[in-house]
């Protein structure tokens, strides 16, 4: 506690904070600010050590009275009435503060990663951005926007954009978070009741940060990582980062098919490549030929050099290649490049120039998101020095290396991704704030963690709600969207994997689940429909919060029985099933004992799909929308699409076993 105290003062010296100043709120609390309804709302701050603080408030007539402690700390509990305002608070030491415009509500936290970060107009925008700017004059919704930060000890205080609480206008709504905005103002136009908005996210950032150090070090997963997080200096951090991550590339050639005894056999001129496949570059692997794929991939592409260029240097380009690459030609080193943005640009020295056949052989190695050759058509291509070109744009041959899951990179005990650190930093500072409940969109940066997930999820749900000494805290959360390019087969997914433990995670009492498996984009991991999002999001807290009933979910998996050679399927939230778009029901795929999966023929009856195919006599399994980006229509009355799931319990492909 003395580490905190210590942080916690320094914090207010920061700010002008000694003897006899004036009493000081924690950032939570401004002008325009919203206090839940119907409780007992804490208000907190700092004093001289030993001075009475007053509070009073223009929606009753009484007073509450708090004596600072020795470290200069006090709280107050204020009765809340209904909603309404606006209102004033006036907080004197002897020297008074006065918060006006404050409104009586309901307040909403805010977090995940980037889909939850996502501007109606910033770095990205909404769809219709500029009519949704237009159209945002709400003054009973309210935002607060946490900024970016990391601590690797609780803080008392956060940093917030803009000085506090701002009303909602076309121009404080454009750099905050859409689904955030988009489900207060469908909740805003149904009830009347004023909005607080704490907006709380960070683009890229796993679960584990999110989640308090009370839960963190209780899990035996992340015991390594939360003792680097607590015990290492930065120094020490980026010591131990070189000694792992020395091991881990010397792990990664012994793994790397391509080398033998240190020397790159791949990219000599004359081998077998029968069993290499075919790919169209440029194009990242990704979106292509290895969705869910990262790893080394090994390229190559035959070309003729005419005798005009023999004896002459060659520029050779690539475009960008993410992450990093090593260039042969003929199976001689001719570049290496490790920033992924950058383009290639290596030259072929003129000795090594001559007239006739050659190869080209690029190893490619890309640690997570898009890999291999991500430049534009046209960017790949040999030029003479007289300025003639040969185009390498095309088919080229691939090979995979090494796999990275289960073989994860080392990470710098640095940033926004380790354990608690944005739970510390972003969330701590909000815990004695009442709160109705939280929203959540996140599960990208642990996708290829499906089975840790498992527990991770729900115990962050729960850790929240200790924290906020609220267990039935309402939480909900969104369901990846579809991403990457559609299999034409049914393959395993490790987006499927994690939406699934995402879908089980709705046996946590008082959660919902807002399915997006129909409104994501293929080439996008950020779609740009956040209405639909944070539509859906409200009608899960309409339903359950503000008595205004209405079909909040589309259909979920029940339960399912085999008969014969076909498999019946249960669903809850049924009614009115349907193909979306009429015509034939699309997503269902159906295996036998072999765990090989078939696409379905699908036939809806009431509130049960009997799935069959030809290819599988003796079914046992089922699965619905089971890919990166599924083809699927199955929806309910409501138009809510039905959510993937799976009627087995086999492997995971990702990360061992359920």
């Amino acid at each position: 506690m003395k580490t905190l105290r210590v942080l916690f003062l320094a914090a207010f010296v920061a700010t002008g904070f000694c003897a006899n100043a004036k009493v000081i709120l924690s950032s939570a609390f401004s002008d325009n600010m919203v206090l839940q309804q119907k409780t007992k709302a804490a208000i907190w701050g700092k004093a001289d050590p030993g001075k009475a603080v007053t509070i009073s408030t223009t929606w009753n007539s009484k007073k509450y009275t708090a004596v600072a402690g020795a470290d200069g700390k006090w709280k107050v509990m204020l009765s809340t009435p209904s909603y309404g305002g606006p209102y004033d608070i006036t907080v004197s030491d002897g020297d008074a503060i006065t918060l006006k415009n404050v409104l009586i509500g309901e307040v909403w936290i805010c977090s995940g990663q980037s889909n939850m970060e996502f501007p109606v107009s910033g770095w990205s925008q909404v769809v219709n951005y500029q009519q949704e700017l237009a159209d945002a004059q709400y003054p009973n919704i309210r935002l607060l926007q946490v900024e970016h930060i990391t601590s690797t000890v609780p803080l008392d205080d956060a940093k917030i954009t803009g000085g506090g609480w701002q009303q909602c206008t076309p121009q404080t709504v454009a750099q905050f978070s859409a689904v955030a905005y988009f489900f207060a103002r469908d909740i805003y136009k149904k009830t009347g009741i004023p909005i607080g908005l704490i907006h709380s996210s960070w683009g890229g950032t796993i679960v584990e940060a999110w989640t308090s150090e009370n839960t963190v070090k209780q899990l035996p997963d992340l015991a390594k990582a939360y003792e680097k997080m607590k015990t290492l200096t930065k120094e020490q951090s980026l010591a131990l980062y070189n000694t792992e991550a020395t091991a881990w590339q010397a792990n990664v050639v012994a793994k790397d098919g391509g080398y033998q005894n240190g020397a790159p056999v791949w990219a000599a001129p004359k081998i077998d490549t029968s069993g290499w496949k075919t790919v169209q570059l440029p194009g990242a692997w990704e979106t292509s030929v290895l969705p869910d794929f990262d790893g080394i991939v090994w390229f190559r592409k035959k070309i003729s050099i005419p005798e005009s260029w023999a004896g002459k240097d060659i520029k050779l380009s690539l475009g960008a290649i993410d992450d990093a690459d090593i260039t042969f030609f003929n199976g001689d080193k001719i570049g290496e490049t490790n920033f992924y943005a950058a383009p290639r640009n290596y030259t072929i020295p003129a000795d090594k120039v001559k007239a006739g056949e050659f190869v080209i052989t690029v190893r490619a190695f890309d640690t997570g998101g898009d890999g291999g050759f991500t430049g534009k058509k046209g960017v790949m291509f040999m030029q003479s020095v007289s300025g003639e070109t040969i185009p390498l744009d095309g088919a080229w041959q691939y090979k995979m290396a090494v796999d990275f899951k289960g073989f994860p990179s080392p990470v710098f005990n640095d940033g926004p991704n380790r354990p608690s650190v944005l739970f510390n930093a972003m969330l701590n500072p909000f815990t004695q704030y009442a709160v109705k409940g939280a929203i959540w969109y996140q599960g990208e940066a642990n996708v290829n963690r499906a089975q840790q997930y498992n527990e991770l999820f729900p115990a962050l749900i729960n850790d929240w709600r200790r924290d906020w000494n609220n267990p039935k805290m309402a939480f909900y959360f969104v369901q990846l969207a579809n991403f990457m390019p559609v299999s034409p087969q049914p393959v395993p997914s490790a987006w499927a994997e994690l939406r699934d433990v995402q879908l089980a995670t709705l046996a946590v009492p008082n959660t919902g689940m807002a399915v997006a498996i129909d409104i994501g984009e293929g080439a996008d991991i950020h779609p740009r429909n956040k209405q639909e999002v944070g539509r859906r999001l409200a009608l899960i807290a309409l339903a359950k919060n503000y008595g205004q009933g209405g079909v909040y979910s589309g259909p979920v998996y029940s339960s399912s029985k085999i008969d014969g050679n076909t498999i019946s399927i249960k669903l809850k939230n049924a009614e009115g099933l349907s193909a979306k778009g009429g015509g034939a029901v699309t997503g269902f795929a159906i295996a036998g004992s072999d765990q090989k999966f078939y696409w379905a023929d699908a036939v809806i009856n009431g509130d049960k799909v009997t799935v069959s195919s030809p290819n599988v006599k003796n079914p046992v399994a089922v699965r619905y929308a089971w890919s990166n980006n599924p083809v699927c229509n199955l929806v309910n009355g409501a138009g809510l699409p039905a959510s993937p799931f799976r009627t087995d319990k086999w492997q995971y492909s990702t990360f061992g076993k359920k």
